[in-house]
């Protein structure tokens, strides 16, 4: 029997927060595994190697993988839903359409509703695109270049893939200028300028100015 922990137990509170855990595999369900192989390896998800019976494919870049199978799951093929997150959106929407993936229009979330095209000022979370496997599971695309505060711990800064840090480098060199256009002054220091600003995107930190 597991022991109960009492309800304001401070300690037991402090060592559930710290507990190490990552999301490892999402299970979706499909009606037809090969036909759902193929699409999600046209997207240029990876391969997975796994027992018989499971396929598995990882996005590139994501720690975080998909799996479908026979009896995986008792929920109603197509009703899955998930989010996918992209760097740039409308990049991302052009590779999918050059390769032969049925891909929606750019839009972006205003008060009044969903617009065309991206949000004009490229803030993160407001730009999406969506798109759905032979299924109809659903996936959105979202961009995000700079996280909410608190979403990611400041000593956990990575990037899943080279892509992602060019991007995240072009976005500092850009900011790391309008930097010394205010100061009037080359910055010697821009390396730990660039660190600190790529940290304060992914954690929703103040970026330095």
């Amino acid at each position: 029997m597991s022991p109960k922990v009492a309800q304001g137990d401070a300690s037991a509170t402090s060592r559930i927060e710290s507990l190490d855990v990552k999301l490892e595999v999402i299970v979706i369900p499909v009606s037809d595994v090969d036909r759902a192989k193929a699409f999600y390896e046209r997207l240029g998800w990876r391969l997975d190697q796994t027992p018989p019976g499971i396929v598995q494919l990882t996005p590139h870049g994501s720690a975080c993988s998909v799996q479908f199978g026979t009896g995986l799951t008792s929920a109603a093929p197509g009703s899955a839903m998930a989010y996918l997150i992209v760097s740039d959106i409308e990049a991302a929407h052009d590779t999918l359409a050059a390769a032969g993936v049925e891909v929606g229009d750019v839009f972006h979330v205003s008060p009044d509703g969903p617009v065309d095209g991206p949000d004009p000022q490229r803030r993160s979370y407001f730009s999406r695109a969506t798109l759905r496997d032979p299924d109809g599971n659903t996936w959105l695309m979202q961009e995000i270049t700079t996280r909410l505060p608190g979403r990611i711990e400041g000593g956990l800064t990575s990037f899943g893939s080279t892509s992602d840090l060019a991007s995240a480098l072009r976005r500092a060199a850009a900011a790391h200028g309008e930097h010394e256009k205010r100061t009037g002054e080359h910055d010697e220091n821009w390396p730990d300028w660039y660190a600190a600003y790529m940290v304060s995107e992914q954690s929703g930190a103040t970026p330095p100015e």
